[in-house]
């Protein structure tokens, strides 16, 4: 065998080698690449009792009911379907009702989750100060307060 029969020899095994180490993390990351599961997706995909997951939505408007001992429950539904969410311990400071969270736990039921931790997202609208009062300066900020079409 010749030194150029050798090296395409070494690079087709090394191909092949990576190829299939791709295809094994690929297929065992297969149902943990999801984010999160709406509502609608666990009722849909019938996930058994017991399993643990996330679970992402909105917090349905006047459904957190706070009890003693940190002890807190609420309702997280998308545009199909509602489940009731139980959590113990501190709420994210961007906890609010009509606000997207992501929720980590266990599914009690096919309505009801005990979540582990809870994590709130920001609107898709957030931007840094900084950005803002840069735009604000050079005159293209159109926030809440500046939409309207300015007269001169």
């Amino acid at each position: 065998m010749t030194r150029k029969q050798r090296r395409l020899t070494l690079i087709g095994v090394a191909g092949c080698v990576l190829a299939i180490a791709l295809g094994l993390v690929l297929y065992a990351m297969n149902d943990t690449i999801v984010f999160f599961n709406s509502p609608a997706d666990i009722q849909a995909k019938n996930v058994q009792p017991g399993t643990r997951i996330r679970l992402g939505g909105l917090v349905k408007e006047g459904s957190v009911q706070r009890g003693s001992d940190q002890q807190i429950s609420f309702e997280v539904v998308d545009a199909h379907a509602a489940i009731q969410v139980s959590y113990k311990g501190l709420l994210p400071d961007l906890f609010r009702e009509g606000q997207g969270i992501v929720a980590e736990g266990v599914l009690v039921s096919p309505s009801m989750f005990r979540a582990d931790s809870v994590l709130a997202k920001h609107d898709e609208n957030y931007m840094p100060r900084e950005v803002a009062d840069t735009l604000k300066k050079q005159g293209h900020w159109m926030g809440e307060a500046d939409a309207a079409p300015k007269t001169q």
